[in-house]
């Protein structure tokens, strides 16, 4: 039988909102990042679901194409309020830095330096402590035994020697074989239920929907000749066919884009360095593209559009996804192979704490001070996240 519709227990799209606001405003680092301070939110301190149940979305969604910690909020929000929570998840997490990006998109060159800025180098170390405190804590929790800990280290070294997307594909791939092949499967399914139930005909109807827009779009913008629907399925197929997280999907956009006129290299790179300067998700560089583009589709209708046509895929894709694995985690084999992928993704966080976290933020003895004090703020004084990011802020700008 067809899981039954969300029934919300008792929390508000609003309320949703507000918890997304806050990590929207305060969620530097890029995705791996984004997965430790969710799992600081929603495990450690709301509660909304525990250590494996979370493991487990983290690792449904890395299988997905799009961006990986937006599809944990949005299935998150949609546990929690219906379909409402996940449109109000979405839009908290996303819409402080998409904002932040279309305001620079149409004052482009007025404050050249800000992606160099201490403060913002300071978020860096403070992404650091904070990835480093959620490896801890995951490792701890899905990787007891020997064989899941030599699972994670392996793919952590897998990860590093071939620093590709489809390097973490494989890995999570792999990882669910070997576990269901020779783990001992877990006594149960996860502790919680999976987030969010949606019913097979949403989630199948969601798949047509995508199927439909990945072939609509081109062909009508072949028919109209029209640059705004090109620009919007190119920015669509992006969001659609990435694998790997907001890095991955900026050839993608700078391939569809770039050839349509409606800007150049350096308005394109210009947007990149501003992206890692503001919280939140990379695919809210889709913003700051509408907005700076010359022609009908700009500015502040232009950045929004281009922002909810990069984030639709990673909606649907998700919903899809959620509507069969509801019914196939209940199986012995898929638990096993839900233990394998578990530790394959403690492995891949692990080395993405090194590689690209670590090493494009601590470049000095200071540097490493900064990120090791913050590391202990967390772990041994249970220190607020947000005191840490700020804490940090403060020391990257007088270090600079």
């Amino acid at each position: 039988m067809s899981p039954s519709p969300l029934s919300p227990p008792g929390h508000s799209a609003w309320q949703v909102f507000l918890v997304f606001l806050r990590l929207g405003l305060t969620s530097f680092g890029g995705p791996v990042a984004h997965l430790g301070y969710f799992r600081t939110e929603f495990v450690t301190r709301r509660r909304w679901l525990d250590e494996h149940a979370y493991a487990e979305l983290v690792a449904l969604c890395q299988f997905l194409p799009g961006p990986a910690s937006s599809q944990v909020g949005m299935a998150l929000g949609l546990g929690r309020a219906g379909w409402s929570g996940a449109f109000a998840a979405w839009a908290g997490f996303t819409l402080p830095s998409a904002i932040a990006l279309i305001l620079f998109g149409m004052a482009i060159g007025t404050q050249p330096t800000l992606a160099a800025a201490g403060w913002v180098h300071g978020l860096k170390l403070a992404a650091v402590a904070i990835v480093a405190h959620a490896v801890l804590g995951m490792w701890r929790s899905l990787c007891p035994d020997t064989p899941r800990a030599a699972l994670a280290l392996l793919a952590a070294g897998f990860v590093l020697v071939v620093p590709h997307a489809s390097a973490q594909f494989a890995v999570i791939a792999l990882a669910g074989l070997t576990g269901w092949r020779w783990l001992d499967p877990p006594a149960s399914a996860t502790g919680t239920p999976l987030v969010a139930r949606v019913a097979h005909r949403a989630g199948l109807t969601a798949f047509v929907l995508l199927i439909a827009l990945l072939a609509a779009l081109p062909l009508a913008a072949w028919l109209t000749g029209s640059t705004s629907i090109a620009m919007i399925d190119g920015v669509f197929r992006a969001g659609t066919l990435v694998f790997g997280g907001g890095h991955v999907v900026l050839p993608l956009l700078q391939g569809s884009l770039i050839p349509l006129g409606v800007l150049d290299d350096n308005a394109f790179l210009a947007g990149y360095g501003a992206a890692q300067a503001v919280p939140g998700p990379l695919f809210t560089l889709a913003a700051y593209l509408g907005a700076v583009a010359q022609g009908p589709l700009h500015g502040w209708v232009g950045g929004l559009v281009l922002l909810v046509t990069i984030f639709v895929p990673a909606f649907l894709l998700v919903v899809s996804a959620l509507a069969f694995w509801q019914t196939l985690r209940e199986r012995p084999g898929i638990r096993r192979a839900v233990a394998g992928i578990n530790a394959g993704v403690v492995g891949i966080l692990c080395a993405a704490l090194y590689d690209p976290v670590f090493t494009s933020a601590v470049i000095s003895r200071a540097d490493a001070a900064v990120a090791l004090s913050a590391f202990g703020l967390l772990t041994l004084s249970r220190t607020p996240p947000i005191a840490v990011v700020a804490l940090c802020a403060v020391a990257g700008a007088l270090l600079a």
